[in-house]
């Protein structure tokens, strides 16, 4: 375990399980976040650039680092992953492991929970519609027709087991991310000199904005 080659290893298997789980959890790098910061109002669109780095910070950094410490001080520091318990994983792993401290939690949990999964819905299903009528055309049955579509895949995605479902998503999620990556490395020039400007326009006519 503690050879050079079992230490490598190790550290890229935990860094493939947590890029894995990071893309899942906030999307960074797969272009979705763009279609929604699109439609914003600002005469700058690198403000809005840094409003969207704020997203990944707070949910992934701040809010699953903070329940992965939870679940970590009780679920397994307490021994309940041994058992009956050791299969438990994502949502009901979380509300367990609250409820050990706080026997009240399981009940907001659940509310953000399904708050949750009901935005990330209407949230893909706009991302999905603005893409598909992209590429058919803008026209009333192509707006119908992929909300049908998106809504037979919701139940669908609802009966499938857990495990089974995030494979998938990883699978697809790498497919997505592969177009969105290379349109970044080609764009990194342009982003530069956006970004050069947005500072000789604001940080360096008023210095104290950059401290």
């Amino acid at each position: 375990a503690f050879d050079p080659q079992g230490v490598s290893g190790g550290i890229i298997g935990v860094m493939i399980i947590g890029f894995r789980r990071a893309v899942f959890s906030n999307e960074a790098g797969l272009g979705s976040a763009a279609i929604a910061h699109s439609t914003a109002r600002t005469k700058e669109p690198v403000s809005e650039g840094f409003v969207a780095l704020l997203e990944p910070f707070i949910d992934t950094v701040v809010i699953c680092t903070m329940t992965a410490l939870v679940i970590i001080t009780t679920f397994y520091a307490d021994g309940m992953g041994q058992g009956i318990h050791r299969d438990m994983a994502g949502i009901e792993l979380t509300s367990l492991a609250f409820a050990s401290t706080f026997s009240w939690s399981p009940i907001p949990l659940s509310i953000a929970a399904m708050l949750f999964a009901y935005s990330t819905i209407i949230t893909w299903s706009y991302y999905g519609l603005k893409a598909f009528t992209y590429l058919v055309g803008d026209h009333r049955w192509a707006d119908i027709g992929f909300k049908l579509f998106f809504l037979s895949f919701v139940i669908l995605g609802s009966a499938i087991e857990l495990s089974a479902l995030i494979d998938l998503s990883d699978a697809l999620v790498f497919i997505v991310a592969i177009p969105n990556l290379l349109g970044l490395y080609l764009l990194a020039p342009l982003i530069k000199s956006e970004l050069k400007s947005y500072e000789a326009k604001y940080l360096h006519h008023h210095p104290e904005r950059g401290r």
